[in-house]
């Protein structure tokens, strides 16, 4: 597949990831929520698989742009979204639902909106 193609189903995935995330964190009204009950559980178990998919979805998006592309969008830090992976997959019992939280709250709705820039970007640029 070549580079394009492969940077662009890689950013869908990641929109994907995104609103998957804000679907699930819709009954979730504070941080609590998530540990209160098992279904609680289940939301901050699935959010943060998204949220390890889009860390490491982004580590590939810097490999097919040598670093060049995100570094165009700093409304996201990426470098957090990549640290998050990093923090939930190496330290997942230490997890602080209040973090990600956060993250859902504050985050993830302007990162889609930013992948959203970056594949209308992408695409008028073929």
């Amino acid at each position: 597949m070549p580079e394009k193609a492969l940077l662009i189903e890689t950013l869908t995935q990641i929109h994907s990831a995104t609103e998957r995330i804000l679907k699930r964190f819709e009954p979730i009204l504070t941080s609590d929520d998530f540990l209160d009950d098992e279904a609680g559980h289940e939301k901050l178990d699935a959010i943060c698989m998204q949220l390890i998919a889009i860390g490491e979805s982004l580590k590939n998006v810097d490999k097919l742009t040598d670093k060049k592309l995100l570094p165009n969008y700093p409304a996201v830090d990426w470098k957090s979204v990549k640290g998050m992976r990093d923090i939930i997959s190496h330290h997942y019992f230490d997890l602080n639902a209040e973090a990600v939280f956060d993250v859902c709250q504050n985050d993830i709705l302007a990162l889609k909106e930013t992948i959203e820039q970056i594949l209308r970007d992408t695409v008028q640029s073929l």
